[in-house]
């Protein structure tokens, strides 16, 4: 079995409403609420979920970013939340994150080569750095005459790749990637998506991705955990989830996946989700997901499902009244190589 690399136990991340002239505090979002996970050597993580569910939070928790309410976040088997700032200068080297924005995450006034050796340079590794420089940039597919360039000589998908390769020149051990190719068209998802699973071979990488696309999620993640309101919903290794989905919120995600074959997207129901995503600072009782689940029943709105394994060991739904097969035909190949 493979030794887990990251481990969040009962994760809680809350953020303080204050009011009035004395900045009273007068409730709290609940951006991460009671989260566990785990994430093994080797391996890619997909975390999905609609605009406001957690999910940045969480990956900005688990590097340092943002200061947690409660819980545990472990790498390697040691926490590290009690990291002096030497210790996560150090942690630094092997945890590293992609933005989900390739423009705004590169300093504007910096050359290409400069953004890439920056953080070599934090951690004076200064020996060949213009070799390393290069070598990094041939990594990720950029020419190295391309060196000398500002960011905005740079398409998005270029730009991102530049973000990837700042990231792997300390030789991580895990890399976070927040919604990075939700930015880029279509077609450069798919060549980033490949270099990303090239790279995972290549340097014996871990990945925590995040995204709000499941067709995205489907072509890299070797397991998947779907998030809502701070909590999570479902969470499978990957050809388990999307052949056997049982959460109503995770089918209304996968139908949303268009169909390779135009017969069967013509005649296929989708799962329109009704009302809006709840407030964070102010979560329904009960099951979080009750107020728009089309299967809801009374039971859900005073009591809290706990994830739960269903058939498959490796599957665990937070569900009351699961399905027991999946309610849509998820599919999409255009991201195939």
């Amino acid at each position: 079995m493979s030794e887990a690399l990251l481990e969040v136990r009962d994760l809680e991340v809350y953020f303080p409403i204050k009011k009035g002239v004395l900045k009273k505090t007068t409730g709290n979002v609940k951006a991460v609420n009671g989260l566990n996970l785990s994430v093994n050597k080797g391996e890619t993580l997909g975390i999905v979920g609609e605009s406001g569910c957690g999910k940045s939070t969480l990956a900005r928790t688990i590097l340092g970013l943002e200061k947690p309410t409660s819980g545990d976040i472990l790498i390697e088997g040691e926490s590290i939340l009690n990291y002096s700032a030497k210790q996560m200068h150090r942690l630094r080297r092997d945890v590293q994150m992609v933005f989900q924005d390739p423009f705004t995450s590169l300093n504007p006034r910096m050359k290409v080569s400069e953004i890439i050796a920056a953080p070599l340079k934090a951690y004076k590794m200064t020996d060949n750095i213009e070799q390393r420089v290069k070598e990094l940039m041939d990594l990720v597919g950029l020419k190295p005459e391309y060196h000398d360039r500002l960011p905005h000589e740079f398409s998005g998908g270029q730009r991102q790749r530049i973000g990837i390769a700042r990231a792997i020149a300390l030789k991580p051990k895990l890399i976070v990637c927040d919604e990075p190719v939700s930015a880029l068209d279509v077609s450069v998802q798919a060549q980033v998506i490949n270099l990303f699973e090239d790279l995972q071979k290549e340097l014996d990488l871990t990945y925590v991705f995040i995204a709000h696309d499941l067709s995205v999620i489907k072509h890299i993640a070797d397991k998947v955990s779907v998030m809502y309101l701070g909590k999570m919903m479902e969470r499978s290794d990957s050809e388990s989830f999307y052949n056997h989905a049982q959460h109503p919120y995770t089918n209304a995600l996968l139908s949303a996946i268009p169909l390779p074959d135009p017969g069967k997207e013509k005649t296929r129901e989708r799962i329109v989700l009704k009302g809006e995503l709840p407030s964070p600072a102010n979560p329904p009782t009960g099951c979080v997901f009750h107020t728009r689940c089309p299967i809801a029943r009374d039971y859900c709105k005073e009591n809290t499902p706990q994830l739960e394994r269903k058939g498959n060991e490796e599957h665990e739904v937070a569900c009351f009244f699961p399905i027991e097969k999946g309610m849509v035909e998820a599919g999409s190949e255009n991201l195939l190589r």
